[in-house]
């Protein structure tokens, strides 16, 4: 197949898509990987352990100056918020001066931190696939969740869109979330999940035979991409056999408790430590690899413009403290956790940022942004052109390479970020 046949802000080595028939289904499918299983599942070259991702965006911006560190490379002096993390400043690195090129208009930019598609502000707007739902697509297969697409919202935001720039609706609840990843529930609901995926494959089935009739009178083109579409249901066939065994099988067994629940839109900080240890458990238990977090701070909007009032600016910056702090909570529950010799935290890339360089101005360059773990040299501010930024989906395009897979390009990004090493 030709690659001139994808959207046209992702390249990438499977242009098969396969997935967006799955969601287009509303079928969730994975193999579960977990570790216990491993010996029996994994491929006999695949000893080391898994590499990992987690994106997280807040949504009204960070105060740059009290984010952005003075000087550069390894001799940085941090900043209050960076103060925050200083457990961990030898495994994250700081950026100054990027963003995504062509992604203005304020507000609305939220929609493309992980999808890096132009003018989200403009009529007719279509986004593109998120960072995180292309690598579900290469690698989401070898776990029972291809993602986990979450946000600390009472709205409807999500970071995660499909290749067909769908919004793909975010679980906003950390109790729901743990009982969906580690409460088996009554055999019952597992039969009529079984039952339901029965009934989705005979669909496919009929599907598939319907497109072989179709295809006899189609031209030579139409047939090359009705086999390519053909291709794909026998792939969602597959998976669909496999979903049926796993739904049989038990889920992970951990010592915490459900989350209390907890919609208070002002406690968003709360609301995200307690995303976080459930999304800590997820990796932990390879019950995913992949996974968004939006973080709505909505609520303090008005005190973003803050006009350099001391005492607004004083307001804001405890509520920003309070989310550096619950980061670092993440951060150190994943280097606590031990996977073949090496912390979680070594094998999860864990982006943080947000959409506005300032949400004063609704600034949408200069965006303050990190990335900790994920097997990358760190213990650096990395420097780009604040007049003339340096584009942040170039990263993107480092992460999926961390990842194993073979892509030169993401949406904007048209090579890995300079000077990113792996280690």
């Amino acid at each position: 197949m030709q690659t001139s046949n994808l959207p046209p802000n992702v390249i990438s080595r499977r242009a098969l898509l396969r997935n967006t028939l799955v969601r287009g289904t509303g079928v969730a499918l994975a193999l579960p990987f977990l570790d216990a299983m491993q010996p029996a599942f994994a491929k006999e070259s695949q000893t080391t352990a898994p590499r990992r991702m987690v994106a997280i965006q807040t949504n009204m911006g960070i105060l740059p100056r009290y984010f952005f560190p003075e000087g550069e490379g390894y001799d940085y002096l941090a900043s209050p918020y960076l103060e925050r993390l200083a457990a961990h400043r030898n495994k994250l690195t700081v950026f100054s001066g990027v963003s995504l090129p062509g992604v203005t208009g304020g507000h609305a930019a939220q929609k493309c931190f992980l999808t890096g598609t132009p003018h989200p502000e403009r009529g007719g707007f279509r986004n593109g696939v998120s960072l995180d739902q292309l690598a579900a697509e290469e690698l989401g297969n070898e776990t029972r969740f291809p993602s986990l697409v979450l946000a600390i919202t009472n709205e409807n935001a999500t970071l995660s869109y499909t290749r067909s720039g769908a919004p793909i609706p975010a679980e906003g609840s950390p109790h729901k979330l743990f009982e969906k990843l580690f409460i088996q529930g009554r055999a019952d609901e597992t039969e009529a999940r079984v039952e339901s995926l029965r009934q989705g494959r005979s669909t496919l089935d009929f599907v598939g035979e319907q497109s072989k009739r179709l295809n006899r009178s189609l031209s030579s083109a139409d047939q090359q991409r009705m086999d390519q579409y053909l291709t794909s249901v026998r792939e969602l066939e597959r998976r669909l056999q496999s979903a049926q065994q796993w739904e049989y099988r038990p889920k992970p067994v951990v010592d915490a408790k459900a989350p209390i629940e907890n919609m208070n839109p002002r406690e968003f900080v709360a609301r995200s430590r307690m995303m976080f240890d459930v999304i800590k458990l997820a990796l932990e238990t390879d019950s995913t690899r992949f996974a968004s977090l939006f973080i709505d701070t909505t609520v303090i909007h008005n005190i973003t413009h803050h006009g350099n009032r001391p005492e607004v600016l004083a307001e804001l910056r405890g509520h920003e403290e309070g989310q550096f702090d619950s980061l670092n909570h993440f951060l150190t529950s994943l280097s606590e956790s031990s996977e073949g010799g090496r912390s979680l935290l070594d094998q999860t890339m864990v982006l943080y940022g947000t959409c506005m360089g300032s949400a004063n101005s609704h600034s949408n360059v200069n965006l303050p942004v990190l990335l900790a773990g994920g097997g990358f040299k760190h213990g650096q501010h990395r420097v780009f052109d604040r007049e003339s930024n340096y584009p942040l989906s170039n990263l993107y395009v480092s992460m999926l390479q961390r990842l194993g897979i073979e892509t030169n390009h993401f949406s904007t990004g048209t090579s890995t970020m300079r000077g990113m090493e792996m280690m």
